[in-house]
């Protein structure tokens, strides 16, 4: 993807206003505009000339042609942008039958694609999709989302309050997860206390006597590692020691995810953004996967055995890894929920269909891992 981003980043640089060869069409208008109203003032005070509609002319048949000019680089720069995409992606989309027809797939649809909006702070543009899907999203859960994106933008100018005060009303919904939420927060701020100017670890040390040594239980390494932070200042020296990583960036930057995170699990929703999440998916090879296969599979005249499984192996990120997968090591085969994963007695797992076949007259299992045997009854069903 690299040729098609590079032409999209740079025609995202031809449509800002200081940036190209010649002026933005904006700002040639805008000086067309100025030009015109000058002139109108010189009519209306009395001060008109000739003079004065021969340059106006002139002003017209120049920004005229910086504006030509302008376009012409837009065009072709979408022009050169089509070609890197035809270039990488050389087989024609596939076609498909028409998706969500009914009502209420389409009302789902653009319910999710409203939520979209107003998860990722587009209020404005939520709104406006709102209206004309005439959609009715409750005012308490807009309200969540907005609530959501002040707290994110707090954060970004390293202001812990507003998370904070969300943090100590939701305590009991954030001990239950084991969220380290609460203790980061107050870490951040002790970092910055200790490393603002002039030098002085004081207000840091007080700082952390009154809001961290309650969370010394939970977080004992992480406090023990705060406290003795102290004796690698000022922060060139702190970045060259073991406690280098408390001198990052990422221990104030990374708030803003886990504060997401944690405030959407409050809402029963998702952690991550789910139509970003099938964009990831889906661009990052997924459809293009699915495809050949599809394509594949036809011209061998067969089809899929599962509707529930692909035939493919689909690689995806970490981050996008949702559930477990447990392949018995016996049958080499992915369990599924008819055929689920079972632990016997000594602690090894294999499925349930494995177990069976495994299994003798008289009912008894003998491991085919170790000398362990058990009987089938013993077995216990795992949950990943």
């Amino acid at each position: 993807m690299d040729g098609p981003l590079k032409e999209l980043f740079k025609l995202e640089r031809l449509t800002e206003r200081a940036k190209g060869k010649t002026p933005s069409i904006e700002n040639s208008l805008d000086s067309l505009l100025q030009s015109l109203r000058e002139v109108k003032d010189r009519i209306n005070a009395g001060s008109v000339t000739e003079d004065t509609y021969v340059l106006l002319a002139q002003t017209v048949e120049a920004k005229k042609k910086e504006i030509d000019e302008k376009q012409r680089e837009i065009y072709n720069g979408i022009a050169r942008l089509g070609k890197a995409l035809d270039k990488k992606f050389t087989q024609p989309l596939p076609t498909y039958d028409p998706l969500f027809t009914s009502k209420d797939a389409q009302a789902a649809l653009e319910r999710t694609i409203a939520l979209h909006f107003l998860r990722t702070g587009q209020f404005s543009t939520a709104e406006t999709f709102i209206q004309e899907c005439k959609l009715v999203i409750e005012p308490e859960q807009r309200t969540k989302f907005q609530d959501l994106h002040r707290i994110v933008l707090a954060l970004k100018r390293q202001d812990i309050g507003p998370a904070l005060e969300w943090s100590l009303k939701n305590r009991d919904f954030l001990r239950k997860r084991s969220s380290p939420l609460e203790f980061y927060l107050h870490r951040s701020q002790f970092i910055r206390l200790l490393l603002a100017e002039p030098l002085d670890a004081g207000p840091a040390i007080s700082y952390a006597n009154a809001t961290l040594r309650s969370f010394y239980p939970e977080h004992a390494i992480e406090f023990q590692r705060l406290m003795t932070s102290v004796l690698y200042l000022p922060k060139e020296r702190l970045q060259r020691s073991p406690y280098a990583d408390l001198a990052s960036d990422s221990v104030h930057t990374d708030l803003e995810p886990l504060f997401a995170k944690e405030y959407c699990t409050n809402l029963g929703m998702s952690r991550q953004v789910p139509l970003r999440v099938i964009g990831d998916i889906g661009g990052g090879g997924a459809l293009a996967r699915i495809e050949k296969a599809r394509t594949v599979m036809k011209e061998r005249k067969s089809e899929w055995s599962q509707s529930d499984e692909l035939p493919i192996e689909i690689q995806l990120a970490p981050e996008n890894r949702y559930h477990s997968i447990f392949a018995c090591p016996v049958s080499k085969e992915q369990s599924t929920e008819q055929n689920p994963p079972m632990m016997m007695t000594c602690g090894h797992v294999i499925t349930k269909e494995s177990l069976q076949k495994l299994c003798k007259s008289n009912g008894r299992v003998k491991c085919p891992y170790c000398p362990t045997e058990s009987t089938q009854a013993n077995a216990h069903h795992v949950f990943f």
